[in-house]
């Protein structure tokens, strides 16, 4: 082959290459998920970390001594107030109440005994049959028996108290802990050990901390009226287990850590509370009116702070550098940069940079509110 064929040769593949990668298809557009930026009331939260608490805890005890002979209700049940709880063996105050009872009876007698001998020498004094010391003396064993009935019957109260203090009642609604003691055990009515112990978890409350920076907000906000407060799993921050309201802070400051304790109250009735649980406690101080809100999702962090992609109308995308006033878990008020109605990217956004073609679909719930 000729120099010359030789470059024929060579000036021809260069053509086509050249007209090959002329028609080469463009890039594929990148998939993302998309929402919309809206402009909607946004409640404002302060969150802290709580844990559930009975709103009234006791322990049962025994205020007498005896053989545990009944646990009526089963371990972990509710109760409602005045509830048969525990059972004490009470034949031995029962007998203890007959032997009082005996007694007044007998020295009751005897009252009457004398009161009626007193009454006929008082008769007979008049008559001068019988001398001034003979009514004395029959008025002081009138006096004597009637203490003694009066003692016979402070001792029948007392045993009516003791036969009583053998039935055990819950003394609020509700729920018992397991056995500490079984049936069939001899309690001590000195013994600091119980036999159940009953939480009150309807309703129940959550004890949690603030930033004493916090407080002024707080005041301001229980002015304007009650306080709503969500408890929201502690583990999982979108799961919300109940509604409730603020009772009230704690008196003071722990001036260590430079937080106050706060107390909220909730019905419970589902029971999604339980004591001991660790939960977040968001309260609502305050509503932002015509916010400019996007999925949390959506944000960004670069080196010059924080931007959202927005899709154009051509299906190309943009940086816009936002400034953000407020954010929760879900979504994130913006101040600066964006209005209502714009397009912003939720999921994808790894493989886009300014001018990127994109293949947009309207994003889940679920999309919108994970974090990126």
């Amino acid at each position: 082959m000729t120099v010359q064929l030789r470059w024929c040769v060579l000036a021809l593949l260069g053509g086509l290459l050249s007209g090959w990668h002329a028609y080469a298809a463009p890039p594929p557009d990148v998939p993302v998920s998309v929402a919309k930026v809206l402009i909607q009331d946004v409640p404002e939260y302060l969150t802290g970390l709580g844990t559930v608490q009975p709103l009234n805890v006791v322990q049962i005890k025994s205020q007498v001594n005896g053989t545990l002979i009944a646990l009526p209700v089963p371990e972990g049940h509710e109760v409602h107030k005045d509830d048969i709880v525990a059972e004490i063996d009470p034949r031995p105050y029962k007998a203890a109440l007959d032997q009082a009872t005996a007694q007044r009876d007998e020295d009751a007698a005897l009252l009457q005994s004398a009161t009626l001998d007193l009454h006929r020498y008082e008769d007979l004094a008049r008559r001068n049959f019988a001398s001034v010391q003979q009514v004395d003396d029959q008025r002081a064993t009138v006096n004597k028996d009637t203490a003694a009935v009066a003692v016979d019957t402070a001792q029948m109260e007392t045993a009516q108290i003791n036969l009583g203090y053998c039935i055990i009642r819950a003394p609020f609604d509700g729920r018992i802990s397991f056995y500490s003691i079984t049936v069939g055990n001899v309690i001590q009515a000195a013994s600091q050990s119980g036999i159940i112990s009953i939480a009150q978890d309807k309703p129940i409350s959550v004890n949690f901390t603030l930033p004493e920076s916090d407080l002024t907000r707080i005041q301001d906000a229980r002015a304007k009226g009650p306080i709503p407060v969500i408890a929201l799993d502690g583990r999982n921050d979108h799961r919300m287990l109940a509604t409730g309201t603020l009772l009230t802070p704690n008196n003071t400051i722990d001036p260590t850590s430079g937080t106050i304790a706060f107390k909220a109250t909730f019905d419970n009735a589902d029971d999604h509370l339980w004591p001991g649980q660790f939960v977040n406690a968001r309260v609502e101080v305050d509503t932002l009116r015509n916010a400019v809100t996007v999925p949390i999702a959506a944000v960004q962090h670069g080196p010059d702070g924080v931007f959202v992609y927005i899709v154009k109308p051509d299906q190309t995308v943009d940086q816009a550098n936002i400034q953000i006033g407020y954010q929760d878990g879900n979504q994130a008020v913006v101040t600066k940069g964006l209005s209502g109605g714009d397009t912003v990217v939720v999921a994808g956004q790894s493989r886009l940079a300014p001018g990127t073609r994109v293949k947009a679909t309207e994003a889940s719930a679920s999309q919108q509110a994970s974090r990126t």
